[in-house]
């Protein structure tokens, strides 16, 4: 079976039920704007806004954004469920699109997060959204692409401007990570030392990674050091919240476990939570739990000054 195939099975398969896979239904939301372009390079530049059925705001909010390996997955699918839980807890859930590496190779895809940070900002008093309080929340490659936001409204390298809103700032003020690869150099030995079963390997040509910067990861240090949060961190990045499954095939936990070792030094480790689960994997069940969801909210509200 080709690499791609297995990892877009895997990945998919990581997503407990049918119905995750298929995405939620949102129909029932009526407070919501869908398809609304954030910039004009690319049909992919598009998000989604939900807003919660009481309150009248400014409503903090969670920027979702879709894993699949850089190169799947949609704004809409069903890794948007547990983000969505927030309209309950009063939170808005703006959902992204972003360029996938068969369209575009890096930075386009953090340019495009950012630009999306950007409109929202500019666009908050017309859709009720609180601009100073805004959390980034992926898994997988979104999970990349959040810790990515976090350590990075320092960077103008990384800040694409010419996607639009030039004077608003791409910054978040939280960052839940959910699975995130990291070095992707350091991908393949830490799977291995990790002792778990099939574990994908990513320093090779037709690897996601590779995919993601246009080149073999071993031929192109200084890209693969440009796509690590870990080259960014500094003092004034938001607090994180990391968690990672031990049994984690494809993308591994120790990426999640240096990278938040690293931020707690800078930001103090008071800024920085970390959890790893046993027996799970690349996502599941363990991770949209009710309890789990909690704790996540509660790392948000404690960050938004909402408790």
């Amino acid at each position: 079976m080709p690499k791609l195939l297995t990892f877009l099975l895997v990945a998919l398969a990581s997503w407990a039920c049918p119905a995750q896979m298929r995405g939620p239904d949102v129909s029932g939301i009526k407070n919501k704007f869908l398809g609304l372009p954030y910039a004009e390079v690319s049909d992919a530049q598009k998000l989604d806004i939900y807003l919660p059925e009481e309150g009248e705001g400014p409503f903090p909010l969670i920027l979702s954004i879709h894993g699949g390996a850089f190169k799947a997955g949609d704004k809409r699918d069903g890794q948007l469920t547990p983000m969505l839980e927030g309209l309950k807890r009063g939170y808005a859930v703006v959902a992204i699109n972003y360029r996938l590496s068969g369209e575009a190779v890096w930075p386009a895809q953090i340019y495009d997060c950012k630009a999306a940070v950007r409109w929202i900002r500019a666009h908050a008093g017309e859709y009720k959204l609180d601009p100073d309080k805004i959390a980034a929340w992926g898994g997988s490659a979104g999970g990349h692409l959040s810790a990515m936001l976090g350590v990075s409204g320092d960077v103008p390298s990384l800040e694409g401007l010419a996607l639009g809103n030039p004077g608003q700032s791409s910054r978040v003020q939280a960052v839940v990570d959910w699975f995130g690869p990291t070095d992707f150099l350091k991908m393949d030995e830490q799977l291995k030392e990790s002792g778990v079963a099939n574990p994908m390997a990513h320093s090779v040509p037709d690897s996601p990674e590779s995919e993601l910067i246009g080149k073999n990861l071993e031929e192109a240090p200084e890209l693969v050091k440009a796509a690590n949060p870990e080259t960014y961190i500094s003092d004034d990045d938001p607090p994180f919240f990391i968690q990672h499954g031990l049994e984690d095939p494809l993308v591994p936990y120790q990426g999640s476990v240096l990278l938040a070792r690293k931020l707690g030094a800078v930001l103090g480790y008071e800024n920085v939570s970390l959890e790893l689960f046993p027996a799970t994997g690349h996502g599941g069940a363990a991770f949209g739990m009710a309890e789990n969801l909690d704790r996540v909210f509660a790392f948000l509200d404690r960050n938004f000054n909402r408790r």
